[in-house]
């Protein structure tokens, strides 16, 4: 997975820091037309598995808390951060960006502030997080994400992309995007209103309460929806696999009999259809005609749920692939969940399960940070570059 070698001095590549990096997913999306300069995570299964991927030139392993601009080598165009929304809660109760967690949101932003101070503020800062951003603390906090842009100096747009325009795979996040307030984005990357599908109504309710002066600031960015589709589930589960074994007959039993009426009848109509189906199921607590708890397992057999970390709460997933009428079940495996990431099989994945779940789980899809790259980093770099040459 490592980028051919290249000369530092005649490098021309834009470069990047990437901070709360993981396995280095962005970079995998970014692609070797970038060069990282500078990485960053605390967890030491993750900078294992960015190092044994990447190599650890360039990696930096500890808390951003103690990470400072002059740690930073060169100028980087981009710098990217995909802090931990552990604190972001869904319901907005919980303790947002004054979390322990997701409060390093406020270093990520002070060692931007810091390369400013220098003068090698990033041409763009992207963020990245679950879209319960938009109304944690009854969105007071995405306006501190918003306003902490605007004071810096960087014009931003908001999209939230869904990672199942790429993959099979339901993964919804935020994204905002901010461009130096020198640097014109070319005609054609902005818009004068939200365009569906990536300024959906949760997120064009969250602008709709920021102050006036500070909606002002922002962009719309425009990003045209892939052009291709995302392949089927049953291309990335196998029909074998040594870490995640078949379960027994009794125990796919009892996962059917945890299923509604809904659910027993997408089984059904997969059994009718013949051949091979897969389907991604997942264990849920729901509320009963009564008012109390009642365990279901639900299936889909077009795109597996949003990947999750233990750490998170949730189970792992589970495979339910259906063969000429015969139903069998398992965990999904370790090298499933990367290949929903948008990972190549030469990814080198941790030999823990759990730490490769983990791994997995609190990534950013591969083809979504392409697709931000191709269609707004690359065409704002290059614009600057032509504005440079005719100055």
């Amino acid at each position: 997975m490592s980028e051919s070698p290249a000369n530092p001095a005649d490098d021309r590549r834009p470069g990047f820091y990437e901070f709360f990096a993981g396995g280095g997913m962005v970079r995998a999306g970014l692609g070797e037309g970038w060069r990282c300069l500078f990485a960053n995570d605390i967890d030491p299964g993750k900078g294992r598995a960015y190092c044994a991927n990447w190599g650890d030139s360039d990696f930096h392993p500890g808390d951003i808390g103690a990470v400072t601009a002059g740690d930073l080598p060169g100028a980087a165009e981009l710098m990217w951060g995909s802090f931990p929304c552990q604190d972001l809660s869904l319901a907005g109760a919980g303790a947002g960006l004054g979390g322990r967690r997701s409060g390093t949101f406020h270093a990520f932003w002070d060692v931007a502030r810091g390369l400013a101070a220098d003068g090698r503020a990033p041409a763009i800062v992207a963020v990245e997080n679950v879209c319960g951003a938009l109304t944690s603390r009854g969105g007071r906090d995405f306006e501190v994400v918003c306003q902490t842009y605007a004071d810096a100096g960087y014009r931003w747009g908001a999209l939230i992309i869904n990672a199942d325009r790429f993959l099979p795979q339901s993964r919804p996040r935020l994204f905002v995007i901010g461009v130096r307030s020198d640097l014109a984005p070319p005609p054609g990357l902005t818009a004068p209103g939200p365009l569906e599908p990536f300024h959906p109504a949760a997120l064009r309710r969250a602008v709709d309460r920021l102050p006036e002066a500070l909606r002002a600031r922002m962009v719309w960015w425009r990003v045209p929806e892939p052009a291709a589709r995302p392949a089927d589930l049953a291309a990335v589960i196998g029909d074998d696999s040594a870490d995640a074994p078949w379960s027994p007959p009794e125990q796919t039993a009892r996962l059917l009999a945890l299923m509604s009426p809904v659910n027993l009848a997408k089984v059904e109509q997969a059994r009718r259809e013949g051949g091979r189906r897969v389907g991604a199921l997942y264990r849920r607590t729901r509320q009963d005609a009564d008012g109390g708890k009642l365990q279901r397992a639900e299936v889909r057999f077009d795109i597996a749920g949003c990947l999750r970390t233990p750490a998170g709460g949730s189970s792992r997933q589970t495979v339910l692939v259906i063969d000429r009428g015969v139903v069998r079940s398992r965990l999904m495996s370790a090298r499933e969940t990367a290949r929903l990431m948008g990972l190549a099989d030469d990814y080198r994945l941790p030999a823990s399960g759990s730490a490769a779940w983990r791994l997995t789980g609190d990534g950013v899809a591969v083809p979504v940070v392409r697709h931000l790259a191709e269609w707004l980093f690359e065409p704002i770099l290059e614009a600057a570059k032509r504005t440079r040459r005719a100055a």
